[in-house]
């Protein structure tokens, strides 16, 4: 039997997180590790709430820890019109007994990166604050870190929190910078690569009614959000969060890539928070960015019913 790769995300549920957390749970080829948790679909009170109730629907046992509670520099806007206040859905769920960890996230990247050095995936699927601390105190961190998947960005500027920026790059812009900074290479599953990986509401419907109790729970804190999505985006729902989980925990999947450089923009009037990516290869640097461009659909779907008992 091949040994388990040892898995750390970044998180911040948030509906499509907890979708894409109920994915690696379900998983049997990798060792989760831990969450670490940071503001961004909603605040930090949330967001380690949110963990914490998930990890009990799925009957998981892994440790939480709490990260940043704000972006790095500047004041951002959450989410919480498209997740509900409380990031799941306002659905006034029971909440855990867990307790979250005393570590600080960052810390514990750091930490957990030293443990299984040259091993350990790194999934990030909301604002990249905490990675960006970590980096701050241990500049050396990206050289014990095997792969790293981040789900952020719009790659030719088709964006959705602004014209050309996704919302969790968005949220922290000077987070992202240091982050693609500091790795010479890293996945990157974009938010034009969520769009052409929907799925239809009436057969994501259908998968909720036929799953167990993970589903139920699920179903009912991503209602407000998926109501929202069909009135603003038609017939196909779309998890950001599901698709970067799909290629972090089965790359097998993925049918094309581009390899590109990708840098920030962290300053521009009307481009504040878009990755700005080198298409042509005109600036002679070199690509750092290993940017998903198609995955296999029906691979994709399979393992969000799994994960919801469907």
């Amino acid at each position: 039997m091949s040994e388990k790769i040892p898995l750390l995300i970044d998180t911040d549920p948030g509906v499509d997180d907890a979708l894409a957390l109920l994915m690696a749970f379900n998983d049997r080829d990798h060792q989760l590790l831990g969450l670490t948790i940071a503001a961004g679909n909603v605040g930090l009170r949330h967001t380690v709430a949110n963990a914490l109730k998930l990890c009990d629907i799925a009957g998981v046992d892994v440790p939480i820890y709490a990260g940043c509670p704000v972006p790095l520099v500047h004041a951002a806007e959450d989410a919480a019109y498209v997740h509900g206040m409380d990031g799941f859905g306002d659905t006034g769920y029971t909440p855990s007994t867990r307790q979250v960890e005393a570590e600080h996230a960052a810390l514990a990247i750091i930490r957990i990166s030293k443990e299984h050095a040259g091993k350990l995936l790194l999934v990030t699927l909301g604002p990249l604050t905490n990675l960006a601390l970590a980096l701050r105190l241990d500049p050396e961190l990206p050289g014990r870190i095997h792969r790293l998947v981040v789900m952020g960005g719009a790659v030719t500027g088709q964006g959705n929190t602004s014209i050309p920026a996704e919302f969790n790059i968005a949220f922290d812009p000077e987070a992202a910078d240091i982050v693609f900074r500091a790795f010479p290479a890293f996945d990157l599953v974009d938010w034009e690569a969520v769009v052409r990986h929907g799925f239809l509401h009436t057969e994501f419907e259908a998968w909720l009614a036929r799953g167990d109790h993970r589903a139920k729970f699920y179903g009912g804190i991503s209602r407000k959000t998926r109501e929202w999505s069909e009135g603003k985006r038609g017939a196909h729902w779309h998890s950001a969060d599901a698709l970067a989980m799909a290629a972090a925990l089965a790359p097998v999947g993925i049918q094309r890539v581009e390899n590109r450089y990708l840098e920030m923009e962290t300053e521009g009037r009307l481009s504040r928070g878009a990755t700005v990516v080198d298409w042509a290869r005109r600036s002679g640097k070199p690509e750092n960015a290993s940017i998903v461009m198609d995955y296999d659909q029906a691979a994709f779907e399979a393992v969000i019913r799994a994960a919801l008992g469907a």
